[in-house]
């Protein structure tokens, strides 16, 4: 049992570190889930008040992390409120329109056309989408550092 405990959990912090590049899988979440799926098959005892907290506020500060560094890097190259919520949609919608470049293109268009549909020219709404690409390349560097901190405080945690 304690192989297959330990392949659930190294598989669910798999997928939440795959999840900080590929936003359809529960990044934070599926690591969170693996703290769960420890206690059920080994312990809980490691885990006190602060563990829990620690690790709650890191998943909190990756949801808003991940809506507010996307919506900065598309604010701060000029794009109106059109474009945030066009490169938010794209972010989700690309990745299943066009599986292997979603990702990129998505929330580039997104942001592209809200900015376009938003009445401003092609320029601006290229340097718009590009901020939008800034702003996903940032908040995917953001979420890595923050779901490797989550595995290495479990790690701590259990010593």
């Amino acid at each position: 049992m304690d192989i297959i405990g330990w392949m659930i959990v190294i598989a669910l912090f798999a997928v939440g570190l795959a999840g900080a590049i590929y936003p359809i899988l529960p990044g934070a979440l599926a690591i969170y889930a693996a703290f769960f799926v420890y206690g059920l098959f080994f312990s809980f005892h490691s885990f006190g008040f602060w563990f829990w907290t620690i690790q709650t506020l890191i998943v909190v500060v990756l949801f808003v992390a991940d809506y507010v560094v996307n919506a900065w890097g598309v604010k701060k190259f000029g794009g109106s409120k059109a474009s945030v919520v066009g490169s938010t949609i794209g972010v989700i919608i690309g990745p299943f329109v066009i599986p292997a470049f979603g990702l990129l293109v998505g929330p580039f268009a997104g942001a592209f056309l809200g900015e376009l549909i938003h009445g401003s020219p092609m320029d601006r709404a290229l340097k718009v989408g590009w901020g939008s690409l800034v702003g996903l390349f940032t908040s995917t560097v953001v979420k890595v550092v923050l779901q490797v901190a989550m595995i290495v405080l479990f790690f701590i945690w259990l010593i």
